[in-house]
């Protein structure tokens, strides 16, 4: 019997039938996928989320690491606790109460990043075939996490204040009396990524009151919270109901994001199993990363950092925006008041999914709507991302995708019945 294999690109794997079910669920990730392209100088990324860290001080950030290792390395280069190093659990409290929520620094876990936190939420809670909900769309990285732990994820429509009640009422009752059993809901409260579109304070209270009373757990994942564009913060949902709601949050996009923490606040029972899971995993969060993190939080103005980055942020996203007004009238577009995103619906007829390699040849790129849902939705959206390019690029990144789209619609008209060909 001649011996089977399975290509992998160009190589043959011979263990391809001795993975796990659940490894048979990981796909990469479509913003990962275009990396290759976007890291040519001579396209315009408007795909990747990375944040512009170009104005933090770094002389001075790598004189306070100097003078870390130097006092502290044998503390920094060693292993931590599970949950986290206390005196960064507790100025995470401080930054927490920006939004309202009154934390207990002992309920913290620090994660390696917030990413991390919602694989351990999903490995505590869900079996293979439990429902979690989402909204509609939502962030590709969560998703590709339930995917890998074989959760059936169902979508809940959004609007431009963000998940709509009475359709989380629906989808619930739904779920439920097709023998479903929803384990949490995931949502991103502001500065939605993908879609831009923050909750309203009405929103928030109308969904902790629905999933109290449907005993369903919220799952709040948080990166861009500090990132409006004119200082504007809106209370947690955890703030409304402490009990009901695990918070994620991170220091990816109002610090830096390479030192990989994030953290998660959970009630006690949670936050128990949460600690195991993270020590089963990395044993302990990077020491190293959690003191340089505490002493950027202890000396430096880190919110006035994050003052210039909501300044920085919020001149790309105008030159994003006028430069969507000019030069694509025929799409549209969410207008964000904070973090890094705007979520694009093409004209009818149009698929961002097949338009992209297109799009790579005019030398920009973008993410495919279909990236951030878990059911082949999406192929009327696109990403874009303003948060990395300088303004000039963002306006000739959307110039060079409006020659895209132009020609796709010319297209269309063509093939449409009735047509002249």
């Amino acid at each position: 019997m001649s011996e089977q294999h399975e290509l992998t690109g160009s190589r043959r794997d011979i263990w391809w039938d001795t993975y796990s079910d659940r490894a048979d669920n990981l796909r990469e990730s479509e913003v990962r996928s275009l990396f290759s392209v976007v890291s040519r100088p001579e396209v315009v990324s408007l795909a990747g989320g990375m944040p512009n860290i170009k104005d933090l001080p770094l002389d001075r950030l790598a004189a306070s690491a100097s003078e870390l290792i130097a006092k502290h390395g044998m503390q920094a280069l060693q292993y931590g606790a599970g949950r986290g190093w206390d005196p960064l659990r507790e100025q995470i409290c401080e930054i927490m109460s920006l939004e309202g929520i009154k934390a207990d620094y002992e309920n913290v876990v620090i994660t390696t990043g917030s990413q991390q936190a919602v694989d351990l939420m999903t490995q505590i809670f869900v079996n293979p075939g439990d429902v979690i909900l989402c909204e509609a769309p939502s962030y590709l990285g969560s998703l590709g996490i339930f995917g890998a732990y074989q959760a059936e994820v169902v979508h809940v429509e959004m609007d431009h204040e963000g998940l709509l009640p009475d359709e989380l009422e629906d989808t619930i009752k739904r779920v439920r009396s097709q023998g479903g059993n929803i384990k949490f809901l995931y949502t991103i409260p502001n500065f939605h990524n993908p879609a831009g579109v923050t909750q309203s304070m009405e929103r928030r209270q109308a969904i902790v009151d629905i999933c109290r009373r449907e005993r369903i757990l919220i799952l709040e994942d948080n990166p861009y919270g500090l990132l409006g564009f004119h200082g504007q913060t809106m209370p947690a949902l955890q703030s409304l109901n402490p009990e009901g709601v695990v918070y994620l949050g991170s220091f990816s996009k109002m610090f830096a994001p390479g030192f990989r923490i994030g953290w998660a606040l959970a009630p006690h029972a949670i936050r128990d199993k949460l600690i195991m899971a993270n020590e089963s995993v990395v044993l302990s969060p990077s020491m190293m990363g959690q003191m340089m993190i505490h002493t950027y939080l202890r000396d430096f103005d880190w919110l006035g950092q994050v003052t210039t980055y909501r300044s920085m942020y919020h001149e790309r996203a105008k030159a994003m925006l006028d430069s969507l007004e000019q030069y694509l009238p025929a799409c549209e577009w969410t207008v964000p008041d904070g973090g890094f995103y705007t979520w694009v619906k093409l004209p009818a007829g149009l698929d961002a999914k097949d338009m992209l390699p297109r799009a790579v040849t005019e030398m920009v790129a973008y993410v495919s709507g279909t990236a951030f849902y878990a059911n082949e939705r999406g192929r009327d959206h696109l990403r874009l991302s303003y948060c990395f390019p300088p303004p000039e690029e963002i306006r000739e990144g959307v110039r060079r995708l409006s020659r895209v789209v132009n020609k796709e619609i010319e297209l269309v008209k063509l093939f449409q019945p009735g047509s002249a060909n």
